[in-house]
């Protein structure tokens, strides 16, 4: 089963940030450019905390994953965006 998690993250050091950002696109759809949606499973999920973990310096940077649910559930329903929002596809692989 996959869920769909709210990745956000705060990286100051603008390699690092490229580096996250590009990371963050082979997990999940960007909704803002430091946020994502990601619909993940539980190995996946070990996987993304895995690859922020080597990327981000943890005493500098910091990331929020947000579990919302189950994807063809609440997860999907459980967020609202305003303003010019895109439509995020459903996504069957992870490619890290």
């Amino acid at each position: 089963m996959r869920n769909r998690f709210l990745v956000c993250y705060d990286v100051a050091d603008p390699k690092r940030l490229a580096q996250t950002h590009r990371k963050m696109n082979g997990f999940g759809e960007s909704a803002q450019y430091s946020v994502f949606i990601c619909d993940l499973s539980p190995k996946e999920r070990i996987l993304l905390e895995a690859a922020l973990t080597e990327i981000l310096n943890l005493k500098e940077h910091r990331a929020l994953i947000v579990d919302m649910g189950p994807s063809d559930s609440r997860g999907r329903d459980s967020f609202t965006t305003l303003g010019n929002a895109r439509e995020l596809p459903r996504r069957a692989a992870v490619i890290v």
